[in-house]
């Protein structure tokens, strides 16, 4: 029974000493070999689908309206003297009122070399602010006598 236990002590010590070498050895690196690794399998060529273009989102730009012709084509007119003439559809979507000389807002989407507008947007003319009445000062009484 006590070679039995001493057998049994040493082969966990031997086990417990084993583990540890092996956790301690380095990673084996692959060495190149001669011959040439087989080739992947032909893959076969996927059918390409054409893919759809995503609409664009218009693009906007501010100014003063420069010329307008209602249907036809409006001209705004923006920061350093920069002008965008834009084709007017019946599609574009016209909010306000449009007129030479109003700020103005465009969004419209390239087609080919046109510029197309998709919707224009003059905002309401603010109304000019009521400075409150001035109240005079009271004027000093006069006294009799």
């Amino acid at each position: 029974m006590k070679r039995m236990l001493i057998v049994m002590v040493a082969l966990l010590a031997v086990v417990a000493f084993a583990g540890s070498v092996i956790a301690q050895a380095p990673a084996k690196t692959e060495q190149p070999s001669a011959a040439p690794a087989p080739a992947p399998a032909a893959e076969k060529p996927k059918a390409e689908k054409p893919k759809a273009e995503k609409p664009k989102a218009p693009t906007p730009v501010q100014g003063t309206v420069a010329a307008y012709e209602a249907g036809k084509m409006i001209k705004i007119k923006g920061a350093k003297d920069k002008e965008w003439t834009f084709d007017v559809t019946a599609d574009t979507k016209i909010s306000g009122e449009v007129k030479e000389g109003a700020k103005a807002r465009v969004a419209y989407k390239k087609d080919g070399d046109k510029m197309i507008a998709t919707s224009i947007m003059v905002p309401k003319p603010k109304p000019p602010k009521k400075e409150p009445p001035k109240k005079e000062p009271p004027k000093p009484e006069e006294k009799k006598g």
